[in-house]
């Protein structure tokens, strides 16, 4: 079994949000007296992501994604399907963007966004693998989005948590997205996860917990806040959820029992 470090203790990763104004929140979220986890004792640091009636959506090819079930139930809510426009925003190499130009199809389009130059090839290569998509791939800063056309739906997941500015790549995404369109955003609240009971943190995030706030950016972007929750996956010993978190941070957590970091997703639409 290897080494695993742990945190000094549990309740100084803890980051309260409590009720008040956006401004309010925001600030306790960069006030330094707010007690977190020090870097040099951390322990599982992740380190470098109205409605209508229920449509069936076909299940997203994401299996090895933990995080695949609440996009799945986005999605069946929004009723995606064939001939929808999309972006996917922090495209990375382009799981999701390719999952959904399944789902669009050839009447319909996906744009991938990252900032990352070396992103352009990953994501045409598994695009590639998708009979007749409609892919176009941008090299981009979220806090620059343009796009040639308004889309249905702009999408983001563990983006807002590493840019500058959340509220104001929010109201990018809005401004890219059509009228009546839809923006999902979906972010953690890193340090609500846990190993044996042990707060996680990711150091390298400007904003781990923007999950916390999602709900009130998106209303502060402009945008009309349909739904929102959160959900996290759990387990114990071997198994999904082990090998993620051991992918992110290095460390195995063996037997322990892990909650990965609740993942707060909300469904706006620009009015």
């Amino acid at each position: 079994m290897p080494h695993r470090a742990r945190s000094a203790t549990i309740g100084e990763a803890w980051l309260c949000f409590r009720s008040g104004s956006l401004a309010d929140d925001w600030a306790r979220l960069h006030n330094p007296e707010i007690p977190q986890v020090p870097n040099s004792a951390a322990a599982y640091q992740i380190v470098p992501e109205a409605l209508g009636s229920r449509a069936t959506v076909p299940e997203l090819d994401l299996r090895n994604d933990v995080y695949r079930r609440p996009l799945q139930t986005a999605l069946e809510r929004l009723g995606l399907g064939p001939g929808w426009r999309c972006a996917d925003i922090g495209a990375g190499g382009g799981d999701v963007t390719v999952a959904l130009a399944r789902l669009v199809g050839a009447q319909g389009r996906v744009y991938a966004v990252d900032i990352d130059p070396a992103r352009r090839d990953e994501v045409a290569e598994a695009a590639a693998e998708v009979r007749g998509a409609q892919v176009v791939v941008i090299t981009q800063a979220a806090e620059d989005l343009v796009l040639p056309e308004e889309v249905d739906l702009a999408y983001c997941r563990f983006l807002l948590m590493h840019v500058l500015d959340p509220l104001a790549v929010l109201r990018r995404m809005a401004s890219v997205t059509r009228r009546s369109g839809w923006l999902v955003a979906q972010e953690p609240v890193t340090t609500a996860g846990r190993v044996a009971g042990t707060a996680m943190s990711m150091p390298s995030a400007r904003h781990p917990d923007v999950g916390a706030l999602l709900p009130a950016l998106v209303k502060a972007a402009g945008l009309q806040l349909v739904d929102s929750w959160a959900e996290a996956q759990a387990g114990a010993g071997p198994g999904p959820v082990a090998r993620y978190l051991e992918d992110l941070s290095g460390a195995d957590p063996g037997d322990d029992p892990v909650v990965l970091p609740p993942l707060v997703t909300v469904l706006a639409r620009r009015g």
